[in-house]
């Protein structure tokens, strides 16, 4: 009996023992299931506030992005028309470029170049304004007699070099001689005073003295065509040629009025004179004004250039200098002007 109570007292004991142990477990694994749960619980609200953190971060963010939006969007119209005064003044330097690029390009419609092509047409009845051409091609034996021939009727024939000549046509293949059409034929100057001298009795010829203004010849034969003038005679060197700006600019007046293109403007002055014409020239310097002269005869009217006027040796060959009035404070006149207003005088006499 007492080994059995002793026995029985052992395993109460030893049953209270594995109760306090397992109570005890299950005391540590709720410690530690709640210990694990406040850590989550823990990093959950450090998460939450983390999130909110960010979240604020990031609202504040975005308040501070729509502030400096709503700023840039306020400076924008500033910057908008600054963008668009550079843009405006970059298309008005391209456009100015391109228009002195455009009127710097030249027409070659009424060039022609080319041995054969040169021929054909030295060998025709078209006007020519101007040869071109090397001292090889010169006084080669199938052009020599022919540029002779034409270089005594009034065409100018320049010799050059091949590279200036490729510079003319802007490298072009121009085997070394090139010609400019001119719009209308010229005549002689004998032919010239003989139709004229046989039509009117006080004819009005102008010469022009250094007009090298394409725009300038134009102005003038349409002035001398409106007031009746018989002839226009211009030198071959230092002028304009008949080209087709000068026929656009004297509106057709080119059709009606002779033109007659002389080697030497002196010259062709003293042939003039022998002929019975008066030597009229228009000079700032001039004693007497146009108002006051009143000679009746065929008279030649020479007009010179704007900035350097009459030559003097041309000037020593005229029979009067006349002078238009100014009363303004301009010194001088147009070329074109200056021509109308005196050929509007003379041809009422």
């Amino acid at each position: 009996m007492k080994n059995f109570s002793k026995n029985n007292y052992s395993r109460k004991n030893n049953d209270k023992y594995s109760r306090r142990s397992q109570s005890k477990n299950r005391e540590k694994s709720n410690d530690f299931k709640g210990e694990r749960f406040n850590s989550i619980k823990n990093n959950t609200f450090e998460r939450t506030n983390l999130k909110k953190s960010d979240d604020f971060k990031g609202n504040e963010y975005n308040i501070l992005r729509s502030k400096a939006k709503s700023r840039n969007n306020f400076i924008q119209p500033k910057r908008k028309i600054s963008t668009n005064n550079t843009k405006a003044e970059k298309y008005a330097e391209n456009s100015s470029k391109n228009l002195l690029i455009n009127t710097n390009v030249k027409t070659f419609d009424d060039w022609i170049w080319g041995k054969h092509s040169v021929f054909a047409t030295l060998n025709t009845e078209r006007p020519i304004n101007r040869i071109w051409c090397t001292s090889e091609i010169f006084s080669s034996e199938k052009f020599f007699l022919l540029l002779k021939d034409l270089k005594s009727k009034g065409v100018l024939v320049e010799e050059v070099s091949w590279s200036r000549l490729s510079q003319l046509t802007s490298g072009a293949v121009h085997q070394g001689v090139a010609l400019q059409l001119a719009t209308s034929q010229t005549l002689s100057l004998d032919k010239l005073i003989g139709i004229t001298k046989s039509k009117s009795n006080n004819p009005i010829f102008v010469a022009l003295d250094g007009i090298t203004d394409p725009h300038n010849l134009g102005a003038i034969i349409r002035s001398a065509e409106a007031f009746d003038c018989k002839g226009i005679i211009i030198p071959q060197r230092r002028s304009a040629g008949l080209t087709g700006t000068v026929a656009k600019v004297a509106a057709g007046a080119l059709e009606h009025i002779p033109v007659s293109r002389v080697v030497n403007l002196n010259r062709a002055i003293d042939e003039l004179k022998k002929n019975g014409f008066l030597i009229v020239g228009l000079s700032g310097d001039g004693q007497i004004p146009i108002s006051k002269f009143d000679q009746k005869a065929p008279i030649v009217v020479v007009v010179g250039a704007e900035n350097k006027g009459i030559s003097l040796l041309t000037q020593k060959k005229c029979d009067y200098l006349l002078k238009i009035p100014l009363r303004g404070k301009t010194s001088s006149l147009n070329a074109s002007v200056a021509a109308a207003i005196s050929l509007c005088y003379l041809s009422n006499i």
